[in-house]
């Protein structure tokens, strides 16, 4: 069966289809010999692709790890101020992976990862909703209606974030932890729906991503979703 270009070289696991398709723009991606520069293309098993000049190998079957990000790392491969990154924690025997969205440097909590670029585009896609859970703690008592509010969505400079469920989950001397439930993910929300609402975040802990869930996994820690488990959530994700 052909398939795009981008979306086979991230199905090999070289990079996401993103910047597959930007390696192509830069023309960084050969087909039988030819350089191409557009991604609107189809390939099939027979032809011969090369990525920076490299033969690109067969797609590996597709693979999910569950992370649990300590704060104070980044998530990303390279990181130019020379911050210690979310890889360079990973056992040494886990293959060249990653990550389905990001957590920011002070946030904790779980990570997907995979093998798959096709997969991080199918999770991250804005289409899908996929539910992200997150713990929060923030200074002081919040008010109940303005949480509530947030189902009707909110704009906080100039962008404008989806319905969003936030409730108090329980309550301390000079903290309360809040749970935020949302589906669209975009940079930094739950601290700047927060900071609009006059709160202060002092910890970030994400505990689901769609169907992958933190449970009881301790700091740093990694483990493997069992193919047989990960056959049946990415058939539930309707992944093929």
């Amino acid at each position: 069966m052909n398939e795009r270009i981008a979306k086979v070289i991230a199905r090999a696991g070289v990079c996401s289809r993103r910047d597959a398709e930007q390696l192509i723009l830069d023309g960084q991606v050969t087909v039988n010999g030819l350089t191409i520069t557009s991604p609107a293309l189809n390939v099939g098993p027979e032809d011969k692709i090369t990525v920076k000049g490299k033969p690109l190998g067969e797609a590996d079957d597709v693979r999910v790890w569950l992370f649990h990000k300590p704060a104070g790392v980044v998530t990303t491969h390279k990181d130019p101020q020379g911050r210690k990154t979310v890889f360079d924690l990973l056992p040494s025997y886990i293959p060249r992976v990653m990550s389905v969205g990001r957590l920011d440097l002070n946030s904790e909590g779980l990570l997907v990862l995979t093998n798959d670029g096709a997969l991080v585009r199918h999770l991250e896609l804005p289409k899908n909703a996929l539910k992200r859970v997150y713990h929060v703690r923030v200074l002081g008592t919040p008010d109940p209606e303005r949480l509530k509010a947030l189902k009707d969505g909110i704009t906080v400079d100039g962008i404008t974030y989806g319905r969003i469920k936030a409730r108090i989950d329980r309550k301390g001397q000079s903290n309360s932890w809040l749970i935020f439930e949302l589906s669209e993910g975009k940079n930094r929300e739950i601290r700047n729906v927060c900071r609009a609402l006059e709160l202060r975040v002092n910890r970030l802990k994400r505990v689901q991503y769609g169907p992958f869930q933190l449970g009881t996994m301790t700091m740093g820690s990694i483990k493997e979703i069992h193919p047989d488990d990960l056959k049946d959530i990415l058939a539930e994700l309707k992944f093929a």
